[in-house]
Order: structure tokens, then C-alpha cells, then sequence
């Protein structure tokens, strides 16, 4: 790193998501603080759509964009392409994989997190999780490529399990997921083979609770399963699994599925980071439970925000691993540093710490959509189902996207799919450039 400037704080944002890009483009311009931003990636990836790549409605640069690009414009902010390894909150430095040494006077933790598999390790490597445009590349892949085995298998059994997607996780990405491949095989590819009948596909979503889309009020749950269930997909609720090996689950009452397709989106944990800084966690998830600042306990300049953070805000309310919970986050850890900028040098300098305000999190709602046409929306004292829901999550996700090449491909991209019932994102590209095996 280069040397200290006189008077100007140094920051270190690690990660590149909603809260860590919220943060930087809040302190851009500052020339009070000099920011850098590390993440293993080099895009900024708008997750909330993720799915929509996985099953072939979108292609992987609309919903991404460069940080580099975004953060352009911030001659304050210095973005590198690196994977933190190591972290000494107390020496305040970081360490990347490429051996550079990150020294800080404030660090913001904001990582993201990972699949989970509840301890199961060795289930990871016979599943599909949803976390990266990799990852759902990887789901695209493998789908569009079990069709065309189908198509050309002469074992009905084979083909039976190579036209089984089975989803594990009944909250908004695994219900997504479930009417997004309902409609993408029964409704756009219906026309496209000659020797499978895409109608017999089975989309299986399970759920280990007795009811999917949890955090919804319960009409909205059952709106969903009947939803679902119209569009073709099997839901299975109250089975939990107990073993995943290679194209099968088995669950604890003793039932078999076997599919070629097993997508993980069951939970998810905070990336191991957090076990370098020397607090307690919060869960077996690795999260941490901060301050109500975001500071974490005896350590009042390292910060943790978005899916890393397990807690409470101002007002007492459970802030969820969303979105704008974690836009949030990164908005007011730098909020919080300028502020403690503008005390010092005044009376108030050496109590800047416990004069920092409480985060508090304004809930804009829960939504999920349910295939074309239909989805569901919680906020507030507020509930949508049906195409209202639909137009709302929209409009919505639209107005979130950075960039006006984003958006206006996204809308264009809906647009031609909605009047076409033809998606165009469905080339298969192997890893190596060459087919499967």
C-alpha cells in the first residue's frame, strides 16, 4: 500500500456487493478518506436476478457490471481484484492472496456469503448452488445439456432421470427457480425436440418445513405452492434430506429422487473471514452479531454489513440477508465515518465513538415471482399477489439495476421473451470449450 496521506483516513472495503459498493460510492469524492475495494471478482453482480441466468432469461453482462466502470468517476476510490486471506483487525492490515499487504484505519467486512450444506461438506460436490454468475452458468449448463442427452438417450430410466431437476430450499430463489424451468421447458422449448416431450420433465421443489416462502404470511405461501403446482412443478414439503450422492437425494422418511439436476439453495453461511476477527459468532453460519453501529465489540473501527451480520437494529426488528438491508449497511458505516471526520479537532472528537448512531433498517418489503405473470409481495402492511405482484417486482428490480445499459437490456430482454415465450440465453458453453462427458 502506499504511504499515509496527512489527514486523510484510510479504508478497506472488502467485497464488492450491495453493501461494500453502497459504501464506496458514499465516501467517492471525499477527499478525506482514501478507499480501496477488494473483491475476487472484478464485477459487481446484481443477485436478485442471478436466477433468471441460470434458466436462460437473461445472459450473465446484464445483471453484472465492472466495479472498476461503476467507480470510475470516484478519484478517492482504488478497486483491485484480489482475495483477502488473512486479516489482523488489532496490526489493522489485510492480506491478499497475491501477497499484498492492506494497511486501514477503518475496515468494512462485507464478503457476502456462500452455500451452506449444514455441515455436510461433501454434498457441495454432487449439487449446484446460486451464489455466482458461475454458478449459474454452471445450472444453465447442465440443464440444457441433460435435455440434449435426453434427446439422445435410448434408456427410458436414463432419460427419466436426466429430465429431473430437483431443487432443495423452498424460500424466493428455490420458488423462482421451480416456475422459471417450468416455464422455460414446458412453455419456450416445448417445439424444440423431436425425441423427448418436454412436458414430462419434472421440476421437484422440497422444502424441510411445512410450507415454502417461510417469511411470507401463509395465503401467500399456499398461493405460491398452488401457483407451482399448476405450472407442473412438484412440491414437496416436510422432507428433509438426509444423503446426497452423485444424481440422487435421499430423504429421512426413506423416499429416493433421482435427478440429474440437484441445485442447492437451502441456506447459506458467512465466508470464513469472519472467524479471523477474534469475536464470537453468532450462528453455526459463521454471521456475526455487531454493535449496533456495525462496529464489532472492542473493535470500534472494523465493520460488518450484509449477509455476514445477524442482528437487530434501532428498533428492535431482525434485519434480513437482503438486498436493500445490506445497500443500506454500506450507506451508513459511511455516513458514520464522515461524520466522525467533521467532529475532529472539535469537543466532541473524544467521544466520537459512543455518539454514533444506531443502525436502523427501513423494510421495503419480501418478493418472489412465481413463473410469468404471477408473484407475491409482502411490505409493510401492504400484500400483492397475482400480475399486480408481478408489475411491482418488475418495476422494481428494473429501477435497482445499475447501469442504463443494464436496464435497458433487461427490459428488452423481458420484453422479446414476454411476447415470444422465447428466451435467448440458452447456448451451452462447457468450462474447456469442449462437450460434456
Amino acid at each position: 500500500m502506499t504511504a499515509k496521506k496527512p489527514g486523510v483516513s484510510r479504508v478497506l472495503i472488502i467485497g464488492g456487493g450491495f453493501a461494500g459498493l453502497e459504501c464506496a460510492r458514499t465516501l467517492s469524492g471525499d477527499s478525506r478518506f482514501e478507499v480501496t475495494l477488494v473483491d475476487r471478482t472484478n464485477h459487481h453482480l446484481f443477485q436478485p436476478l442471478l436466477y433468471q441466468v441460470a434458466t436462460a432469461s437473461l445472459a450473465a453482462p446484464d445483471i453484472a457490471r465492472s466495479i472498476r466502470q461503476i467507480l470510475a468517476g470516484s478519484p478517492n476510490v482504488t478497486v483491485l481484484m484480489d482475495e483477502i486471506t488473512a486479516i489482523d483487525p488489532a496490526a489493522k492490515h489485510a492480506t491478499g492472496k497475491s501477497g499484498t499487504r492492506y494497511d486501514f484505519d477503518y475496515l468494512l467486512l462485507a464478503a457476502g456469503a456462500r452455500t451452506s450444506f449444514f455441515g455436510k461438506a461433501e454434498w457441495e460436490r454432487h449439487t449446484l448452488g446460486l451464489k455466482s454468475l458461475a454458478d449459474a452458468q454452471a445450472i444453465r449448463r447442465t440443464v440444457l445439456s441433460n435435455l440434449e442427452k435426453a434427446e439422445l438417450a435410448t434408456d427410458e430410466a436414463e432419460r427419466t432421470r436426466l429430465m429431473t431437476i430437483a431443487i432443495v430450499g423452498g424460500g424466493p430463489t428455490g420458488v423462482e427457480l421451480s416456475g422459471a424451468f417450468a416455464d422455460l421447458v414446458h412453455r419456450s422449448l416445448r417445439t424444440n425436440f423431436r425425441r423427448i416431450d418436454t412436458s414430462k420433465l419434472r421440476v421437484v421443489l422440497i422444502e424441510g418445513s411445512a410450507r415454502v416462502l417461510e417469511a411470507f404470511d401463509e395465503d401467500q405461501s399456499e398461493y405460491a405452492r398452488q401457483r407451482l403446482k399448476s405450472l407442473g412443478v412438484e412440491v414437496w414439503t416436510g422432507m428433509r434430506v438426509d444423503e446426497v450422492r452423485e444424481g440422487a437425494l435421499h430423504f429421512t422418511d426413506g423416499t429416493l429422487l433421482e435427478a440429474r439436476a440437484i441445485i442447492w439453495a437451502a441456506g447459506v453461511e458467512a465466508q470464513p473471514l469472519t472467524a479471523m476477527l477474534g469475536v464470537p459468532l453468532a450462528d453455526r453460519g459463521g454471521r456475526i452479531t455487531p454493535q449496533g453501529d456495525l462496529s464489532l465489540p472492542g473493535l470500534p473501527d472494523v465493520f460488518v454489513a450484509g449477509d455476514l451480520v445477524r442482528m437487530k437494529d434501532a428498533d428492535d426488528k431482525p434485519v434480513p440477508g437482503v438486498a436493500p438491508a445490506a445497500t443500506q449497511m454500506g450507506r451508513h458505516v459511511a455516513k458514520l465515518l464522515q461524520e466522525e471526520k467533521r467532529l475532529e479537532g472539535t469537543r466532541f472528537a473524544d467521544r466520537k465513538h459512543e455518539l454514533r448512531p444506531r443502525f436502523r433498517y427501513f423494510d421495503k418489503g419480501i418478493m418472489a415471482i412465481i413463473g410469468k405473470n404471477f408473484a407475491v409481495v409482502k411490505a409493510g402492511g401492504m400484500k400483492l399477489r397475482g400480475l399486480p405482484a408481478w408489475f411491482a417486482w418488475l418495476f422494481i428490480h428494473i429501477a435497482f439495476l445499475i447501469g442504463f445499459r443494464n436496464r435497458l437490456a433487461v427490459l428488452l430482454g423481458w420484453a422479446f421473451a414476454y411476447l415470444r415465450d422465447n428466451p435467448q440465453a440458452r447456448i451451452i458453453v462447457h468450462p474447456q470449450g469442449g462437450p460434456p462427458h
